[in-house]
């Protein structure tokens, strides 16, 4: 190959390479925020309206399993919970993978959300994989920690 393409294909991956040490984190740290207000706002609302949560809970969600008053409360409770941990980047792999099949049992549990709702639910799980496959990033306190632990 002529050294006048090696050089660019250097060129090319080294400027690729700064990218990706910007752009990375930023997109990791999007998706946990973006994901962790969409749940937390969605437990936000069930529980400033409770009565009206217990009754899409008994009568309109068909969660599996569970008793439905169980299951409002467990659901509100990991609306409330696991966005925290998510947007701090705590503990983000495990509570990642508890919100992305809490996520797969919201669309099971109410079948209206095929119908306006499945879509959104689709991109929330996409960005849920990406934070546990990739994990938190450097922004996160799971980085922090694990760098406190190190030195």
């Amino acid at each position: 190959m002529p050294e006048s393409i090696n050089n660019l294909i250097k060129r090319y991956d080294a400027i690729v390479d700064k990218a990706q040490c910007f752009f990375v984190p930023l997109l990791l740290l999007s998706c946990r925020l973006w994901v962790a207000w969409v749940f937390f706002n969605s437990g936000l609302v069930k529980v400033s309206s409770w009565d009206s949560t217990l009754y899409l809970f008994e009568y309109e969600y068909q969660v599996p399993i569970l008793p439905w008053e169980l299951a409002a409360y467990m659901g509100t409770a990991a609306e409330l919970i696991l966005p925290v941990f998510l947007a701090l980047g705590l503990l983000s792999r495990p509570m990642g993978a508890i919100l992305f099949v809490f996520n797969i049992i919201a669309v099971v549990s109410y079948p209206l959300l095929w119908e306006k709702g499945f879509y959104d639910h689709q991109l929330w799980g996409l960005m849920i994989l990406v934070v546990v496959v990739w994990g938190p990033g450097p922004l996160s306190a799971d980085k922090l920690i694990k760098g406190k632990l190190q030195s």
